[in-house]
């Protein structure tokens, strides 16, 4: 409350002792106002001017093929329909699931990344080959939802592979993207093309009335703890909530699970505090400690 009352007093943002506020107004305020941070993402937009923000919403078309789908898939799939590019490796990438609070989710269930690759999310950075591994020169955003391909991973290909994927009939009329790949790279399938992934430290859940979240602590898939800041209650109106912390190891027995049987797994018959990550998630959090040393 005190942190509440000091953000509106400062004349940061109104009402935070009196309405209710989404997480991305307090962790904008926080950032941007309070901390004073650069924003965390840096984006371009092929035709548009760059963008630069704190945290990325995931817009998409819906898709009745794709009813449970990882982070990485959403990510991916948002990238490629609104034209983006990252202009660097973020230190932090906050992730807004494509829902509006309580009211509305478009998954019933979503599969968490637990490591997010965005190296062919990057503008200017080395890619490798869709189907050979060396270092690929064009991009094509039509092959990203062929059928015949896979169900994740953008498309790009070397000019051997371009020529070869493309004589197929239904792909003659794909138009290719030129990839920029940084000055005095050298490097293909002997070397292989550096990956740039993110790991996942956090995530941010929503039921009914307020935020809960579940941080990663250690290596294991198992360590994950639980935040409730409402837990539990003393007194009536005039009285205080009761935060919590508790451990969720059950967490990690489903990320484990094959992603097909996992689709199948019914929220209700979930251990503990599992059904909240997969079916209620707000944002993910994901870091990149490499990054973090200089940010």
């Amino acid at each position: 409350m005190n942190l509440r009352q000091e953000l509106t007093q400062g004349g940061y943002c109104a009402g935070f002792t009196s309405e209710e506020k989404d997480p991305e107004e307090f962790l904008n305020v926080i950032m941007q106002q309070v901390l004073g941070l650069e924003p965390l993402l840096k984006l371009k937009s092929e035709g548009h001017k760059d963008q630069e923000c704190y945290c990325h919403q995931i817009f998409i078309d819906p898709d009745d093929e794709l009813l449970v789908p990882t982070v990485q898939q959403l990510v991916e799939r948002s990238f490629h329909s609104n034209h983006l590019k990252l202009t660097e490796v973020p230190s932090c990438f906050i992730i807004q699931m494509p829902r509006f609070g309580k009211s509305y989710k478009m998954f019933e269930k979503i599969i968490p990344s637990l490591e997010l690759d965005i190296t062919d999310l990057l503008s200017e950075s080395p890619r490798g080959c869709f189907v050979c591994d060396e270092l690929a020169t064009q991009e094509c955003e039509d092959c990203f939802k062929d059928k015949l391909f896979s169900k994740t991973g953008l498309k790009q290909f070397c000019d051997t592979c371009w020529t070869q994927v493309h004589s197929q009939a239904s792909r003659r009329r794909h138009v290719p993207l030129a990839l920029r790949c940084p000055a005095g790279y050298e490097g293909g399938r002997r070397a292989g093309v550096p990956r740039e992934r993110m790991q996942l430290f956090a995530v941010l859940c929503i039921e009914t009335s307020h935020y809960v979240s579940f941080v990663k602590y250690g290596p294991q898939n198992s360590d994950w703890m639980f935040f409730d800041s409402m837990s539990d209650r003393h007194g009536g109106e005039s009285g205080y909530n009761i935060p919590s912390v508790t451990a969720c190891p059950e967490v990690g027995q489903y990320m484990d699970i094959p992603p097909a049987q996992l689709a199948k797994q019914s929220g209700r018959d979930m251990a503990g505090v599992a059904k909240r990550q997969f079916c209620d998630a707000y944002m993910y959090l994901y870091q990149n400690p490499r990054m973090a040393v200089y940010k």
